[in-house]
């Protein structure tokens, strides 16, 4: 397994982290708008949290909304067979309002914090995320919102502070504000503003770490999905248009099979070209892979490697011009 350091945290991380959405299982938020994962069993998370940490894959991500806490409570079951301290945690809050108006009124949010620290049967986090950029139409709970992450900082249950969203563009409008630690972009070979945005030079400039979540656009870009999938209640995948675009899995069949050419020496060339190219310009960067068993995890501990900038560039043409 390969490490990086997290950025200015000094923190060395598996660059091959462990993102642990799927461990909430299904699940609905608001007016049933699916946010979960379908088919994930308990027993399965358990056993890739434990072997993941024996194999060296010691960043765990998770969110107070997976699984409205399951998946945070899994984590806290596995402390008698793996050593807290041996482990980086990060966690996020603010996607649940709950019974306020927005997102981040600081009594959910000191709430849910509490809750996620009960949860993972710890007393420290070490990463907090505030988990998206809604902050309301002019910015105004951005304030309140820091007020209370960096309340925790103060007391040193939460050592680092981190700002997620769906959008690079977002995180932009809100970057400069606060004095982050590390970001978590939505980026993938198929869908990429990191560039554009100026995310990358600012995450570069200033030496923040990054974490990419959705690397393989939830196993969309695998090639797996021959024709539309059928997917269960409280599953998000069913509300990606991708996947149900039958010219788009056809275009992304024709791309495994060019993958699988020009990276044949390597035991997964499609996982590792997909990965590689995001760790190619992101030297303080890691990817959070949703292992979900321990046939993906088994996959996950051969990745890591960042491709050459000529292959890099080449993964991202090819994926880049789907639509």
């Amino acid at each position: 397994m390969n490490y990086i350091n997290l950025g200015k945290t000094g923190e060395k991380v598996s660059t091959i982290s462990l993102g642990t959405w799927a461990f909430g299982g299904p699940g609905t938020i608001g007016k049933n708008i699916p946010i979960g994962w379908s088919n994930q069993k308990e027993d399965d998370s358990k056993k890739v949290l434990i072997n993941a940490a024996d194999k060296g894959i010691n960043h765990w991500d998770t969110a107070d909304v997976y699984g409205d806490g399951k998946s945070e409570l899994i984590i806290g079951t596995v402390w008698g067979e793996i050593k807290r301290e041996d482990i980086f945690l990060a966690t996020k809050v603010g996607w649940d309002m709950g019974e306020f108006n927005h997102y981040y009124h600081p009594i959910l949010m000191e709430k849910n914090i509490e809750r996620s620290f009960s949860n993972m049967k710890t007393d420290y986090i070490d990463l907090l995320y505030l988990h998206h950029c809604n902050f309301g139409k002019n910015g105004e709970y951005f304030s309140d919102a820091m007020n209370i992450i960096n309340r925790f900082k103060e007391e040193g249950r939460v050592r680092f502070l981190g700002i997620s969203d769906w959008s690079c563009k977002k995180i932009m409008h809100f970057i400069n504000r606060a004095a982050f630690d590390v970001v978590q972009p939505y980026r993938n070979v198929m869908d990429s503003s990191y560039s554009s945005t100026g995310l990358k030079d600012f995450i570069l400039d200033n030496g923040l770490g990054v974490c990419f979540f959705s690397p393989i656009k939830h196993g969309l870009l695998t090639g797996k999905y021959l024709t539309p999938p059928i997917f269960e209640k409280g599953d998000h995948r069913a509300n990606i248009k991708e996947f149900f675009d039958q010219n788009i899995l056809d275009k992304i069949i024709i791309n495994k099979k060019k993958m699988e050419e020009r990276f044949s020496y390597h035991p997964h060339p499609v996982m590792h070209g997909l990965i590689g190219a995001l760790l190619a310009d992101s030297p303080t960067g890691c990817a959070l892979l949703g292992q979900r068993d321990l046939n993906q995890l088994d996959i996950a501990l051969t990745l890591g490697d960042a491709l050459s900038k000529e292959d890099a560039t080449w993964v991202r043409n090819i994926y880049q011009i789907i639509s």
